[in-house]
């Protein structure tokens, strides 16, 4: 094993960094079985989603499970002897081979890499707290813990940055993955604040998205739209990183809810969005994605999207102004009802207009949504994806 010393002296939460070498093995994890024989019973401790929506993970009391995600197939399944609580969380690199766990029991302050080819650790990252998030790209890790976001270099895992945030127990974190400079999205120092790191140009963007605390955030592929809910959940905003401003605002609902998660469709025409009110909502943007030039950074026009939201608010368009901003806001073009008490994840699915979701209760979900009559999506799939159940 050899130790490498980070670019920078690392502040107390950043122990160590090491690469295995390959004639080396791990001494105290053992190999896993990769057999495919069902326990009698599994209990999951996370769920995530990859980069590009292709895949899904789930990481669970004995090991951890990659699943493609449309179509719904079980890609791989590792299980671990002796792990000593499971894997709390599964960081995929697209579908590569690399993929980075956080242990749920005995090792929740270290960042294991997993090289699948190979069936064996090739380093690890360690932490004095506990590990909250770890967000991947081709060149970056990207570790976050309840106060501190650190970044790594991929090849060598030396350190690169570390950035202090508010007590973020979520570990929100999202990162570009384009090619090219890195752009980060964290929360900031203050309530409501999402701080934006723009490697490239190096330059800090502060961006005051809600009066109250940051509950999620999601970002586009390429870094360029970015979008908040707060603790309330009632309102998501979208902004642009590069200079911060707020592009549009979206109604969920009335009532408070906690937002579980936020995808952007991947011409970002669409955004999901999941809340323990166990209902999937579906909004239409009016950014234009074409170029990533500030110029176009314009509201496209209306005949491009769904009339849902447009037919919903032109009846108040008279007097605008006079009702609250509850009666003008944009609510979403679809939805879906799920069972609620349950964590859900969600993300788009590969066919046009459909949309796909995980729980932690195993269950999948693939829906497809019709842009122009909006309302109640149609349920396509359904699966327990801890069990080799038929589709529903």
């Amino acid at each position: 094993m050899s130790k490498l010393s980070p670019d920078s002296e690392p502040k107390p939460d950043a122990l160590s960094s090491s690469y295995f070498l390959p004639s080396i093995p791990d001494p105290t994890l053992s190999r896993p079985d990769i057999t495919m024989n069902q326990p009698v019973s599994t209990t999951i401790h996370g769920v995530s989603i990859n980069q590009d929506h292709g895949c899904f993970a789930a990481g669970t009391d004995t090991g951890f499970r990659v699943y493609f995600s449309d179509p719904y197939r079980l890609n791989m399944r590792r299980d671990f002897d002796g792990q000593g609580g499971g894997i709390r969380l599964v960081s995929m690199l697209f579908r590569s081979n690399i993929i980075c766990l956080v242990g749920a029991g005995n090792q929740p302050n270290k960042v294991m890499i997993w090289d699948d080819h190979e069936h064996r650790y090739l380093g690890e990252l360690s932490f004095r707290s506990e590990v909250k998030n770890v967000k991947l790209r081709r060149d970056r890790i990207v570790v976050v813990l309840t106060q501190r976001v650190y970044v790594y270099k991929f090849m060598d895992l030396s350190m690169l940055d570390q950035i202090d945030t508010v007590v973020n127990p979520k570990g929100l974190c999202e990162v570009s993955q384009n090619a090219g400079a890195m752009i980060m999205a964290c929360p900031g120092l203050l309530k409501g604040q999402v701080r934006v790191e723009d490697y490239g140009t190096k330059k800090t963007k502060f961006i005051i998205a809600h009066d109250s605390k940051i509950a999620c955030i999601g970002m586009t592929m390429d870094g360029r739209f970015l979008a908040t809910a707060s603790c309330k959940g009632t309102l998501i905003r979208v902004f642009n990183t590069t200079d911060g401003s707020l592009l549009q605002e979206v109604r969920r609902g009335a009532d408070r809810a906690e937002i579980y998660s936020l995808a952007f469709c991947p011409n970002a025409h669409w955004l999901a969005a999941s809340s323990d009110k166990g209902t999937i909502h579906v909004f239409g943007l009016k950014v234009d994605s074409r170029s990533p030039t500030i110029d176009n950074l314009h509201p496209v026009p209306q005949s491009n999207r769904s009339n849902s939201n447009s037919s919903a608010m032109s009846s108040f368009k008279f007097i605008r102004g006079v009702l609250p901003k509850y009666f003008t806001s944009e609510w979403s073009v679809a939805q879906f009802r799920l069972p609620e008490g349950f964590q859900y994840l969600v993300g788009f699915g590969r066919q046009k207009n459909t949309v796909f979701v995980i729980g932690m209760d195993g269950s999948y979900y693939k829906c497809e949504f019709n842009p122009s009559r909006g309302g109640q999506m149609n349920q396509l799939e359904y699966y327990n994806f801890l069990t080799p159940a038929d589709p529903f």
